[in-house]
C-alpha cells in the first residue's frame, strides 16, 4: 500500500511540473477550474494521477505488444509516442469525468510526456530505497 502511495506522489508531481512547464497542458479546464483550496488542487491532482496510473497500468501494456514491429522499427522511440498517446487519454477520462486537466494536443503531449518521464525518473533517483521496499 505505501508503495501505491509513493508512486501516486511521484505521478502527481511529475503531472504538476509538466502542467507547470508545458503550455499545452491545464490543470484549470472545467468547473472546477483548480482555483479551490489547496487540499481541493491537491486532491484534483491525486485524482488525475490515479487516472495516469490506471491508463498506464492497464492500456499501456496492451498498446505496447500490439507494437513490437513498431519497437523494432524506430529502435524504441515509438515509446515516446505511446506516452504521448497515454497522456492524451488521461485527458480525455479527465475530461469526460470533470477533472480540471486538460492536454490540448499531441504537442503538448509528446513534450509533457517527456518531462513526466523525467521528473519521475529523477524523483525515484533521490528517493531512497528503503521506501520502495515495503
Amino acid at each position: 500500500m505505501r508503495t501505491v502511495l509513493i508512486r501516486l506522489g511521484v505521478n502527481a508531481a511529475a503531472l504538476w511540473v509538466a502542467a507547470g512547464v508545458v503550455s499545452g497542458i491545464s490543470l484549470n479546464k472545467g468547473d472546477n477550474d483548480g482555483r479551490g483550496t489547496f487540499g481541493q488542487r491537491l486532491i484534483m491532482l491525486l485524482i488525475v494521477a490515479a487516472i495516469f496510473a490506471v491508463v498506464n497500468t492497464v492500456v499501456k501494456p496492451v498498446v505496447k505488444l500490439f507494437s513490437i514491429p513498431l519497437f523494432i522499427l524506430t529502435l524504441g522511440l515509438i515509446i515516446f509516442v505511446i506516452n504521448a498517446l497515454m497522456l492524451m487519454l488521461t485527458s480525455a477520462i479527465s475530461d469526460a469525468m470533470n477533472v480540471p486537466f486538460h492536454v490540448s494536443g499531441f504537442k503538448a503531449a509528446l513534450v509533457g510526456g517527456l518531462v513526466i518521464s523525467f521528473v519521475s525518473w529523477l524523483i525515484n533517483v533521490v528517493l531512497p530505497d528503503s521506501l520502495e521496499a515495503h
